[in-house]
């Protein structure tokens, strides 16, 4: 079954809504996979290791870590986005916001659950915001911008990046186990598919004029009736 074409001025409303609901819940599923103390994807790992050296929250430190990564971009000639902006912001005051109200959990079985319905709202945020297109996070964007200016592959340099920021993680504190690993080989899976699943409908194409009409006959609605001359002041 085919999908409608749809207006870009209808897009807007849908594509802001996809934005913030994604990156607030990738704010709590952040907050899940640390109350859930089996290991946290390697930025968080990194966040978490300077959290507990410098007794700022995780949420605060990941906020200032994006804005730092985001001032990388000026050398490597990147431009931001609205989606760029609110990432710095919203993952790290919602994660911070969740874990508040997010008892620890105790237990393998537990604490398993909490993983895997961490990884998977993950999964959702990831597919939700990206596919708004409001532009990469800060941490995405020092990454193409690094493939960019060294000619290097996006997965070498991806790796590169996180495996530095693992080990730096790790030597200042941060958690790293079985949930690092889950999360290393479920997330890319997991994104596709939210990806498709929240893409958005293409746009409309203006239809072509047909020779000897006017424009308005020509994408089949009526012309407006003209307005009032604007009485003098």
């Amino acid at each position: 079954m085919s999908i409608a074409p749809v207006r870009p001025a209808r897009r807007l409303p849908r594509r802001l809504l996809q934005l913030y609901v994604g990156l607030a819940l990738y704010g709590a599923s952040s907050a899940f996979l640390v109350r859930a103390g089996l290991g946290l994807d390697p930025w968080d790992v990194f966040h978490q290791g300077l959290a507990e050296r410098t007794g700022w929250s995780i949420g605060t430190v990941s906020v200032a870590v994006g804005a730092l990564v985001l001032l990388l971009w000026v050398p490597l000639r990147q431009r931001p986005g609205l989606g760029t902006v609110s990432n710095v912001f919203a993952v790290g005051l919602t994660m911070d916001a969740t874990l508040a109200v997010l008892p620890d959990v105790h237990g393998t079985l537990a604490q398993a659950s909490l993983l895997t319905a961490g990884i998977l709202l993950n999964g959702v945020a990831t597919g939700l915001y990206i596919a708004a297109r409001f532009g990469p996070g800060p941490r995405d964007g020092l990454m193409t911008g690094l493939h960019r200016r060294t000619g290097r592959s996006l997965r070498l340099v991806r790796t590169g990046i996180e495996l530095t920021v693992l080990a730096a993680g790790v030597l200042l504190g941060g958690t790293a186990g079985v949930g690092t690993v889950a999360y290393a080989l479920a997330i890319g899976p997991l994104s596709q598919l939210f990806l498709r699943v929240f893409a958005l409908p293409p746009q409309a194409a203006p239809a072509p004029p047909v020779a000897g009409s006017a424009p308005e006959q020509a994408t089949g609605t009526p012309a407006p009736a003209p307005a009032p001359a604007p009485a003098r002041g």
